[in-house]
């Protein structure tokens, strides 16, 4: 689409606007009182700058709640960055997808919003699908190999960071440098160890999107495949036929399976039930030679499988079961328990892949002879890529970002070491190009034997950013922003997050009353139909309160809260769709859910009697009242 004055207009062809309905516009949007000044914790490209005004106005930005739910803190921004420069080069630069490039994004009070790039138009897309063709198509028919190069390329990107020399800045240079090396300074090693770390946050971006967005595209191939052969097929039906393959986000939570069969063979299960803490643990269990075999495999689970966030990984708040282990050590104990009442604790995963290949055959049954062989090479594409789909997951979000946020810290003390501030965790509420400013503050005092400014300087700035955070965290961010498009159609938007036209309309509708009702629409991502008392979990350190036999409820899953998948009868979440990480877990686990409803969290208590129809995609509160016994 062209304006009058002939540049291309920032609205997909797709996507005819109503003015008379919308969303708020974004240079509307008030500061929620005590963030006054929130623009300064982000960079100016991260914000809705006036002079756009008329152009990013008439645009539709539909908040990123899946990846970024919370308030980003200023340094934790990189990640939004990241990630959506991984996407954006890996669809428009690389592979050249025809019909897609990348997303625009923007930070309104802390929170994440994102609207699509327009869509090439026909001459340009037909010009494009020659080069997708060609670079698409060598990693298709190579793709064993090729990922097999990704592994080893994603691993050597986590041990640098991993082994990334902070320099202690000692009191004088070893000797061995004034003899023999000659070589930079302790000063000059450590700015060039803070770019390093940068340049690897910003490399494993693209990492994580060289396969994925062809993953996505194999699936989307054969869902369109399905649905031209077969129009009454639901999406469900078609993500059971590749369901039942084993990934890597499922291996943690088979690794506290395996410790807690070790522990009831080493007869020490009743000791690892009893701890709540790894300290317990040593203690209980490092007096007996069974104890120090059972403690030896728990640190062999721990590399890699350890590195794995509590929440999606995006934030460093969310630590790791690395850094603390209260919920694996509960797990541990769950599965004690369910082994003692006679559970063998193995996931299903032959009869999950039984009834994926009764129901291919089904499908199968009907289509004509000659259809048969497109219809199976589709098939086979797609469960070819279906676990890169979620094994980056934990490579780049869990293992890789664990050692990120933890080598950043590394940085965080030495400056705090030099009095910049007082707790390690302050580094967050800094800019990346702020804590380089700090680095070569001490970077100067260091070398001159002087002391650095930090000291006076950053403390009030932290003090003053840490009010603003949790003002931002108080806000209720709408769902979208600006006019409302007529047609939602492209695929991605709708299998990850679960952005349908209908879930636009719930939206709007919530606008003006509430979301007040008993029943709530979203997505059958797995099905069943299942009754239970509701626990909301609206951040990680809430994972604890999670009874047996409860409802889970959250505003998006993490893979890493599998373990608490064994005591849960269902799941329901605000946002997501039918390839989102809370619908593919509770599939392979077997546990009914509904994801995407919107407003969960906002209209479900803890403790009300809720069912979960994960074959219809509805959820029903049963009564008013909340029973948090």
């Amino acid at each position: 689409m062209t304006t009058a004055d002939g540049e291309r207009s920032q609205t997909p062809p797709s996507a005819h606007l109503t003015p008379e309905r919308g969303f708020p516009d974004p240079y509307e949007i008030a500061t929620p009182e005590g963030a006054e000044g929130w623009e300064e914790m982000y960079a100016y490209h991260n914000r809705f700058l006036d002079a756009r005004r008329a152009e990013d106005s008439a645009k539709t930005w539909f908040r990123n709640s899946l990846h970024f739910p919370e308030v980003s803190y200023p340094f934790d921004q990189l990640t939004v960055d990241g990630a959506f420069t991984g996407t954006g080069v890996t669809n428009t630069r690389v592979f050249v997808l025809p019909p897609a490039k990348g997303l625009d994004v923007r930070v309104v009070n802390g929170y994440t919003y994102m609207s699509t790039i327009p869509s090439p138009d026909e001459e340009e897309q037909a010009r494009r699908a020659e080069e997708f063709a060609k670079r698409a198509g060598y990693y298709f028919r190579n793709w064993d190999t090729l990922y097999a190069e990704w592994q080893d390329r994603v691993t050597d990107a986590i041990r640098t960071v991993h082994d990334l020399e902070v320099p202690p800045l000692s009191e004088f240079e070893p000797i061995e440098r004034v003899l023999e090396e000659r070589g930079p300074s302790q000063g000059n090693q450590l700015l060039a160890a803070y770019h390093r770390l940068l340049e690897y946050g910003d490399r494993i971006w693209t990492l994580h999107s060289e396969f994925l967005n062809l993953g996505y595209a194999a699936y989307l191939q054969f869902l369109t495949l399905c649905k031209e052969h077969f129009p009454e097929i639901d999406d469900q039906t078609i993500s059971g036929m590749v369901s039942g393959i084993d990934v890597l986000l499922f291996r943690p939570d088979d690794e506290l399976r395996a410790l807690a069969r070790r522990a009831e063979e080493l007869g020490v299960g009743d000791v690892v039930r009893a701890a709540t803490t790894e300290e317990e643990l040593i203690t209980g269990l490092g007096g007996t030679d069974a104890g120090r075999q059972w403690l030896a495999a728990l640190e062999e689970s721990k590399d890699p499988w350890f590195r794995f966030s509590y929440g999606s990984g995006m934030y460093h708040s969310h630590r790791s079961w690395i850094d603390d282990l209260t919920l694996p050590i509960q797990a541990i104990g769950d599965y004690i328990d369910r082994l003692r009442e006679g559970d063998d604790l193995v996931r299903p995963l032959e009869r999950l892949q039984a009834e994926r290949d009764a129901l291919v055959e089904q499908y199968r049954s009907l289509l004509d002879e000659e259809d048969l062989p497109g219809f199976d090479e589709a098939l086979g594409l797609a469960r070819m890529v279906f676990p890169y789909v979620e094994n980056h997951n934990f490579y780049v979000e869990h293992w890789f970002l664990t050692n990120f946020w933890n080598k950043a810290r590394e940085f965080s003390a030495l400056l705090q070491k030099w009095g910049f501030w007082e707790d390690v965790e302050d580094v967050f509420f800094l800019r990346r190009a702020e804590v380089e400013e700090a680095i070569v503050d001490l970077q100067m005092a260091w070398g001159a034997g002087g002391g650095p400014q930090g000291g006076y300087h950053w403390p009030e700035v932290i003090r003053r950013r840490k009010e603003i955070y949790a003002a931002l965290s108080g806000w209720n961010p709408p769902p979208a922003l600006g006019p409302v498009p007529e047609e939602i159609s492209e695929p991605l938007t709708i299998m990850l997050w679960g952005i349908t036209p209908e879930t636009v309309e719930r939206w709007l509708a919530a606008q003006g009353n509430g979301a007040n009702s008993n029943t709530l629409s979203g997505f059958a991502g797995s099905p069943g139909v299942v009754e239970g008392r509701a626990r909301l979990v609206l951040r990680p350190s809430e994972l604890d309160a999670v009874q047996d036999g409860e409802i889970l409820v959250a505003p998006v899953t993490s893979p890493s809260w599998t373990p608490v998948f064994g005591r849960i009868r269902g799941a329901v979440s605000d946002i997501g769709g039918i390839m989102c990480h809370a619908a593919i877990v509770s599939r392979e686990y077997e546990l009914p859910a509904v994801v995407g409803t919107g407003f969960g969290t906002s209209t479900i208590k803890t403790g009300q009697l809720i069912r979960v129809d994960g074959n219809t995609g509805t959820v029903t509160i049963l009564d008013e009242a909340a029973d948090v016994s």
